[in-house]
């Protein structure tokens, strides 16, 4: 009976405890409490006076021209790279790029550019010049000639069937200065023009492709100028002496 009294008075104990209003915390703002607190009020306070941002205006002609400048120089600069290509293409080949000349225009190239001595040196083969410079040597020597200038040519190697004293002939190699054993006299009056010359040429291929009458057009042109300038100085040699010859003859016959 007693534990049946205490009951409800326990429950009504526990019904007010439950519905008592306790004392409300306050809460801090979280930003006082941090080290950012002033930079962000700040911040926000800028924002404010600034007001909404305006977009910038875009000056499209400045833009166009900045394009424009831009291609061009793209432009300029491609076309710059491909000349110092083109050149350089050139330079490298233009040692490499070998010409027919006739003994003439070899000795002036020599004279003028010594380092520069590979050529293709057609003409004549002069009779009579073909010759083994000693009985031990594989070397072939002859003779070329364009009617005005003879050039002594070193050969080592086979001579092609086509190669014939009196025909065309084209031989590639290089002008040499000449030496004092390449000199020495061989007995030989048929190779003295060609020794004086101030060089030589060493054969490295001997080129009779088509057949005894080949000749490049250079070559050919030059011989032919060559010959028609001899047969004039003949002429004019032979008009000289018949005109010494008739004063001579004028002379002792009114004496």
């Amino acid at each position: 009976m007693a534990f049946s009294r205490l009951l409800p008075s326990h429950s009504r104990l526990l019904t007010a405890l439950l519905h008592t209003p306790g004392p409300i915390p306050n809460p801090q703002p979280a930003a006082a409490s941090t080290p950012l607190a002033p930079f962000l009020r700040s911040f926000a306070s800028a924002t404010r006076r600034a007001g909404p941002s305006r977009p910038r205006a875009v000056d499209i002609g400045a833009r166009a021209r900045q394009l424009q400048n831009r291609r061009l120089w793209s432009y300029g600069l491609a076309f710059a790279c491909a000349a110092g290509f083109v050149v350089a293409v050139l330079a490298t080949f233009q040692d490499q790029l070998v010409f027919y000349v006739t003994p003439t225009d070899a000795l002036a190239k020599f004279a003028a550019d010594p380092s520069k001595s590979r050529v293709r040196l057609g003409g004549l083969v002069l009779e009579g010049s073909v010759a083994h410079p000693s009985p031990s040597s594989p070397e072939i020597e002859f003779v070329v000639t364009d009617l005005i200038t003879d050039v002594l040519v070193r050969y080592d190697g086979a001579l092609p069937d086509l190669f014939r004293e009196g025909h065309s002939v084209v031989v590639e190699g290089f002008l040499k200065p000449f030496t004092d054993d390449l000199r020495r006299d061989d007995g030989r009056k048929v190779a003295d023009k060609a020794r004086e010359c101030a060089c030589f040429l060493r054969g490295t291929e001997v080129l009779a492709k088509h057949d005894e009458k080949y000749m490049p057009k250079e070559v050919a042109e030059a011989l032919e100028r060559n010959k028609k300038q001899l047969e004039a100085d003949a002429e004019a040699a032979a008009a000289q002496a018949t005109t010494v010859a008739a004063v001579a003859e004028g002379a002792k016959a009114s004496s």
